[in-house]
């Protein structure tokens, strides 16, 4: 099998995936590769499994295996000048291992408003934040002031730590009771708007 008919086929199981959340048994398989045989399904699904995409669960299931959410990763792209296109073969980027260091202790946040505005962080943007209770000063935390969380640079000042907005249309905030950090921001994601007319 040719490793572009492997890449052929893994794309669409990753749009089945994405769409249903459950790898199809092997008879399921074949129907979605268009695949009359059987055992040709088998085949190009133990060839998945050998490369990393897929690997064996419980029931005489499959599941996605660790490379199955790998990205091609096809170099840099100038925001600039345009530059001529590079002909090297594409690396390949899993986007969980590349920003996220503890999955146990990360968590996504939505983000209503746009206090954050001028960090380039927009009302709608998805968060990744990193469970720990402390934080260096300048760092984005999202914090819990007088019991409700907000998601804010940490500062410090002679009268001690408070939150900073990256807008200047909001002030700082500072806790009647208590600051207690939730979380160190480390990273967003969004989905892209409408193309500009």
């Amino acid at each position: 099998m040719h490793p572009a008919d492997l890449s052929h086929y893994l794309g669409q199981l990753r749009d089945y995936y994405r769409a249903e959340s459950i790898i199809p048994s092997t008879t399921q398989l074949g129907a979605l590769w268009g695949v009359e045989a059987r055992s040709w399904a088998h085949r190009i699904a133990v060839r998945l499994k050998e490369e990393g995409f897929l690997e064996d669960a419980p029931g005489n299931r499959l599941r996605p295996g660790p490379r199955f959410f790998e990205r091609p990763l096809a170099g840099r792209v100038r925001a600039g000048l345009p530059e001529a296109a590079a002909d090297a073969p594409a690396d390949v980027v899993t986007i969980d291992s590349y920003l996220i260091d503890k999955p146990s202790d990360t968590v996504v946040f939505k983000v209503k408003g746009d206090s954050m505005i001028d960090a380039a962080i927009q009302d709608g943007d998805f968060v990744v934040i990193e469970r720990r209770t402390t934080a260096r000063i300048g760092e984005i935390v999202l914090a819990m002031v007088d019991d409700e969380f907000t998601l804010k640079y940490l500062a410090q000042d002679a009268a001690g730590y408070y939150l900073e907005a990256a807008n200047a249309a909001y002030g700082p905030i500072r806790p009647a009771r208590a600051l207690e950090i939730y979380g160190v921001y480390i990273g967003l994601f969004r989905k892209a708007g409408r193309p500009r007319a």
